[in-house]
């Protein structure tokens, strides 16, 4: 009985001086399911290479998760060329991109497939030819095109003979910087002719063009280094509108319609921090497109937006338009606020500025409003 009391004292004391194992937690059981990695036999890991520098990670950059940065690159990259090229404001010109002009051989008028693409309509619906017509094997639809083909050639050569006027005039503008270079959407037709005129007046001018899911191209006569390609259509218009004083909208279509009426807008409700010159080129066509003086007469917009913009009709005509605004918005006032200072002032912004405005280091709305 002894001998038994001692045993069971013995057991006592040993549970006591031996704590049990507490049951492992959820989190250590599954750190412990975890394999390890395998580790060579000198018992050093394998070599690392290094990781791609964040900005040079195309992965990164083409996820959704570098869309903010692509958008930002869309800003401050075309903001480096363009202080670079020394360009400090421009007159935009848009119209239709379908059509081609006249050729210097055979005068041949060809509709492209579609809004900045380097392919050709379908033979169905390319302008009929005077035999076709004559013959009767047009189709009605070809046989408006024809029609309208003329006219929208006649167009294209506008465009080019008053980029030539205004790039003529604006090299004539004592300046550090290149003043109201042509700029337009960088594809063919209207845009082509644009940058054609500026191209042939021997100036500089601005192409900026879009990424389509189809096949397009720049224009040949762009000016390398100021040719642009845009992924986002919201970072293209801010460029248009942005450094643009002037706008010449010519007969075109959808996109031509969007960018118009984006810069109407703007001017109406005032978010311009400048004054822009708007001017619609060929009433005939475009009084058949919309009629603005009914959405006089339904109060859907006022009278006074009817001043926003004015008609041409004749490269001449619009040219003398264009100095005239370009004149007495900008140059004049210019030339009036530069009279006003001090000498001393002039020279110290000389100095501190080389050149560039306050609008070149802040945004045009902010220079607006500095002190």
């Amino acid at each position: 009985m002894k001998n038994r009391e001692q045993g069971n004292k013995g057991a006592r004391e040993q549970e006591i001086e031996t704590p049990k194992k507490p049951a492992a937690t959820p989190q250590a059981a599954a750190a412990a399911a975890v394999p390890r990695a395998v580790i060579p036999g000198n018992g050093s890991p394998p070599v690392l290479e290094p990781a791609p520098l964040a900005y040079e990670n195309l992965e990164f950059l083409n996820s959704p998760d570098g869309r903010l940065i692509r958008i930002v690159s869309e800003f401050l990259e075309p903001l480096a060329r363009f202080r670079r090229e020394q360009i400090q404001d421009t007159v935009v010109f848009f119209g239709s991109a379908r059509f081609r002009g006249r050729e210097e051989a055979d005068h041949a008028l060809e509709l492209l497939d579609n809004t900045g693409s380097t392919r050709l309509a379908p033979s169905e619906e390319q302008p009929a030819m005077a035999q076709e017509i004559a013959t009767g094997k047009a189709t009605e639809l070809q046989r408006k095109r024809a029609v309208s083909a003329v006219e929208m050639a006649r167009y294209y050569e506008d465009a080019r003979r008053l980029a030539q006027l205004l790039t003529q005039w604006a090299k004539t503008i004592p300046s550090r910087k290149h003043r109201f270079v042509v700029t337009s959407g960088g594809g063919p037709g209207i845009m082509e002719a644009a940058n054609r005129g500026a191209y042939e007046a021997g100036g500089k001018t601005i192409g900026m063009n879009i990424l389509l899911p189809f096949e397009q191209r720049p224009n040949p006569y762009i000016t390398p280094s100021l040719n642009f390609e845009f992924h986002y259509f919201f970072m293209r218009k801010l460029w248009f509108a942005y450094l643009s004083k002037a706008l010449v909208v010519f007969p075109g279509g959808f996109g031509t319609l969007d960018e118009m009426f984006e810069i109407l807008t703007l001017a109406q409700t005032q978010k311009l921090a400048k004054k822009i010159t708007v001017l619609i080129y060929g009433p005939e066509y475009w009084k058949k497109v919309f009629n603005l003086e009914a959405l006089v007469d339904t109060g859907a917009i006022s009278p006074k937006d009817l001043d926003l913009f004015q008609y041409a009709d004749t490269p001449e005509q619009a040219f003398e338009l264009l100095k005239q605004g370009l004149t007495d918005n900008y140059l004049a006032a210019e030339a009036a606020a530069a009279a006003a200072r001090p000498e001393s002032k002039k020279a110290s912004e000389e100095d501190l500025m080389s050149g560039w405005s306050m609008d070149d280091f802040l945004s045009p709305e902010l220079a607006k409003t500095k002190k």
